[in-house]
Parts: C-alpha cells; structure tokens; sequence
C-alpha cells in the first residue's frame, strides 16, 4: 500500500509517501523509534535501553509480523523515514473484532504537514480492509493535545484515563484511552 502526501488547506506538503513497511525497513524504524523514545521518554511505556536492547528479530517482527498480529505504516520523504505507527490486531478468539494504533512518532521537522493524518488514515483504511475488525484503540499521555486533536479528527473519542500510567523524569503520567468505531468496508 502507498499513497502519496496529500496537500492540507493552508498547510505545506510534506511530499511524504505512506507505505506498510516489511521487514527490510526495520532497521530504518528502529532508529526512527529510538529516536522517538528518547525524545517523547513520557508518550510511551517503554524506555529507549528497553528497546535498544531488543533483537533485530523483534524489530522485524514489529513492522511485519509474519503471523499478521502487526503491521507497521512508514511516512517516506525520499528514502529517508520520517514517521511511523503500529497497528496490532489481536490473536485472542473474543478480541479478534480489536484492533490498537500504538507506537506513532512523527520526527518534529515533519509535524503540521499532514504526514500523522496520512499515517492514521491509512492505519484506519487497513483496519477496514482486514475484514473483521470493529473497533480500534489507542492510548495518548495525558496533556498531549496535540495527539489527542489529531485523534479526534479522525473520529476517536475518550472513554477514560489511566491515573499514573508511566513513570517519566517529570513524574507519573496518566493515559487518556481513545477508541473509534471501524465500518466494515463496502463493496461497490
């Protein structure tokens, strides 16, 4: 799947290319997510030396699970990745209607230029292609209006927050739970 970056009203073109990555990407996501880790420490439960320390086999397996339990979106400029994010699909027979958006990062000189509303959209736009999935989930730190606006767009709506949900250098942090409905896709 590719698409190229759609121009916003009053907003620059990032000329980024949204694809599913594969498992030769992964070396580029991780360096991009370590990246992330390190700079947003409070938007992920993770710790950048969690994540260093993980396998090449796991960053694979994170971009292009092989079993199809996640799939990961890359926002492209040139051959240079600029954003990504996770959606992970559930393996449980009773969860299997779930999905959860997770691990997005959009490097700061790409952010305002379309390039996380390209990435949502086409974590949403798979979700609806995969046939059985019903709702999809995410979680924001608390005080991130940013993401949260972003979410929002795209028809997400709150249903609690977790107090104290990470730990970062500032103190605790809460989680703000978003969920939207996904339509089943229609045939034409």
């Amino acid at each position: 799947m590719s698409m190229p970056g759609v121009p916003r009203d009053g907003r620059p073109d990032a000329g980024a290319r949204i694809a599913a990555l594969v498992a030769s990407d992964a070396p580029a996501y991780r360096a991009l997510m370590l990246e992330a880790y390190a700079e947003a420490e409070d938007a992920f439960t993770a710790t950048v030396e969690e994540r260093a320390g993980q396998s090449d086999e796991w960053w694979a397996r994170r971009v292009a699970d092989p079993e199809g339990r996640s799939l990961a979106f890359g926002a492209f400029e040139g051959d240079r990745l600029v954003g990504a994010v996770v959606v992970e699909f559930s393996s449980r027979p009773k969860t299997l209607h779930a999905a959860v958006l997770k691990g997005m990062y959009v490097r700061p000189s790409h952010r305002g230029t379309g390039v996380a509303d390209d990435l949502v959209r086409a974590a949403i736009e798979r979700c609806i292609s995969h046939g059985g999935i019903r709702t999809l989930k995410l979680t924001v730190t608390e005080g991130n209006e940013p993401a949260i606006r972003l979410y929002r767009a795209h028809g997400f709506v709150e249903f609690g927050t977790e107090p104290m949900a990470v730990r970062a250098s500032g103190g605790y942090r809460g989680k703000v739970h978003l969920w939207r409905p996904v339509p089943k896709e229609v045939s034409e």
